[in-house]
Parts: C-alpha cells; sequence; structure tokens
C-alpha cells in the first residue's frame, strides 16, 4: 500500500521533476498510438482503502451493491450524502495515464480503479454501453470525470488542462464512470471488451447476477 498524505509534494518529492509540460504530453501521447475499440486489457486495478491511500491488486471483485470490495467508494458520497451508483467505479485509459505520469509506479496516484487499455471516448462507449470486465459486467454511466486539484498537484497543471481540454473531454482523456450490472472477479491483464447493445435481455441478466453473486462472495477473501 502506498500512502499520499501528509503532502503529494512530500511524499513523492521525487516526482515533482516529472510533470510534464504540454508539449512532452502530446508528443509522448502520438507515440503510444490509438488503442482498440472493442477488445481492451485491464492494465492496473488499484483500490483506495482510504482518502489518499492506494494498494495495487492482483484482482478484486467488482460488486453491484460495494463496487470494487475493499475501495472507499461508498464513504465518498453523492449531493445526498449516500453513495452515487452512477459514480461507483472509475476508469482510466493507460496510454493516455502512461503520457501524462509516465513510469507504471505513478499510475496509482490518478485515483482510478480500473486502468485499461481501451478507447474510453465518448463517441466510442456512450452512456449506457456494457463491458464486459473480467468476469464482471459494468455499464458506462452518464456523469463526467473531470480532474481536480489533486489531480494538477500530481501529475501537473498542464496534464490537468490536457485532459479536460476542447479535445481531451470527448477522448474521456480524464475516464469515466461505470456502474456494475453483473458481480465478478477481474484480474491484472483480463479483457474489457465492449458488448452489443442487445447482449443481455432482463431475465438472463438477472440469472447472471445471482450466479455471479454466488461466485463472488466465494472468492472475496482473496482482495
Amino acid at each position: 500500500m502506498s500512502t499520499i498524505k501528509p503532502s503529494v509534494a512530500e511524499k513523492f518529492a521525487e516526482h515533482i521533476p516529472y510533470h510534464r509540460p504540454l508539449s512532452e504530453i502530446e508528443r509522448v501521447a502520438t507515440g503510444m498510438g490509438t488503442s482498440p475499440r472493442d477488445n481492451g486489457v485491464v492494465e492496473m486495478i488499484i483500490c483506495r482503502p482510504s482518502t489518499d491511500e492506494r494498494r495495487v491488486l492482483d484482482e478484486g471483485v467488482l460488486d453491484m451493491t460495494h463496487g470494487l470490495l475493499g475501495d472507499s467508494w461508498e464513504e465518498r458520497g453523492a449531493d445526498d450524502g449516500g453513495p452515487d451508483p452512477l459514480r461507483q467505479i472509475t476508469v482510466m485509459n493507460s496510454r493516455v495515464l502512461a503520457s501524462i505520469a509516465g513510469d507504471r509506479d505513478r499510475w496509482q496516484l490518478a485515483g482510478d480503479q480500473l486502468i485499461v487499455d481501451l478507447d474510453l471516448s465518448i463517441d466510442n462507449l456512450p452512456a449506457g454501453t456494457r463491458l464486459q470486465i473480467g468476469d464482471a459486467m459494468g455499464e458506462v454511466t452518464e456523469p463526467p470525470h473531470t480532474g481536480c486539484s489533486k489531480f494538477a498537484g500530481r501529475f501537473g497543471a498542464d496534464a490537468l488542462a490536457w485532459a479536460n481540454g476542447p479535445t481531451g473531454r470527448p477522448q474521456r482523456r480524464r475516464g469515466m464512470h461505470v456502474r456494475v450490472l453483473v458481480a465478478g472477479i477481474v484480474r491484472q491483464g483480463d479483457a474489457i471488451r465492449k458488448l452489443p447493445s442487445a447482449s443481455l435481455d432482463d431475465s438472463s441478466l438477472k440469472r447472471d447476477k445471482m450466479d455471479h453473486g454466488r461466485d463472488h462472495r466465494a472468492g472475496a477473501g482473496r482482495v
């Protein structure tokens, strides 16, 4: 586990020189190429046990009620004070993050639970798109995922501007939100796959929820 407190500057002082300028971010991003549109890979799974704490997992359980088991999503709250089901899981593109953060050991600083190599653009994954994520299934939700002062503190103001700019937002460079439809285990290296819009009817979805619920309870101790 890595802890970001007491401050980014103190804990990650060795990383401060790697706040890349915009020109370098754009150069690195161009060299990264494009992510697949339909069949991608889960590159990293990150649990946030509490604010500013990170735990990189080999595998995790995506749960319909609790999100990523062991994560603090439920404590972060919606406008009414309860957990926001439309912001259950945050997902960020690995090529974008590598362009901003550099070394893989800095990826966890972004604060997203799933880092994936998949085209997350609004054009490719509009709200309502279903994704197979390892053994689980999720659905892309409407609320935008935008950067904040913490993101700028960890990766630089240029990185935040690049992610949230007029080109960055449609591409979802900062990431997107997903809610869990079918519980299951996800492992580093698993496939993340865009599903056809009519991939499941309501009866099969309910049946899979029950089956995966039993499966994830059996495997929950491995997180």
